[in-house]
């Protein structure tokens, strides 16, 4: 919940300044100047690119949590008992000496979400966000496979 609020109100922040971009650049493009028109049409498509990154974001986050609600509701999460600090974050070195089950379980079974999510929560744990996420995202291609 805490994490949604986070998430609602850095969207509702970055909404208001792309407002105030946007009308920026109206101004700029009523300038009837070549420079005014440049930079105007220039901030007209930022507050497009970034309300497109904002979007996949979200719909990515959103996927990606009801992907985890399926998984746990089948029992699916992995369960280990790995040590974390009080901030709440893993110790890496748990991490590290879990995370191999959970890369043979994907080279296993390439096609199975469940071994997909359970890689990204792995790389997750261990730091690396980057595969994290380009695991979680080969996850929801096959969950969303596996639903049709």
């Amino acid at each position: 919940m805490k994490t949604r609020i986070i998430i609602a109100v850095i969207t509702v922040a970055l909404v208001v300044y792309l407002v105030a971009i946007a009308r920026s650049a109206w101004l700029m493009l009523a300038t009837g100047r070549p420079v005014g028109i440049l930079m105007g049409a220039a901030l007209v498509v930022l507050p497009v690119v970034a309300a497109w990154a904002i979007a996949r974001e979200l719909w990515f986050g959103i996927r990606a949590e009801r992907a985890g609600r399926r998984l746990e509701s089948e029992g699916g999460l992995p369960a280990d008992d790995v040590a974390v600090y009080a901030s709440g974050r893993v110790v890496r070195d748990d991490a590290d000496a879990v995370f191999p089950r959970y890369r043979d379980d994907v080279q296993q079974h390439p096609g199975d979400w469940r071994a997909w999510y359970r890689l990204g929560l792995a790389y997750d744990a261990a730091g690396d966000r980057k595969r994290a996420r380009s695991a979680i995202r080969q996850s929801l291609k096959l969950e969303a496979a596996d639903r049709s």
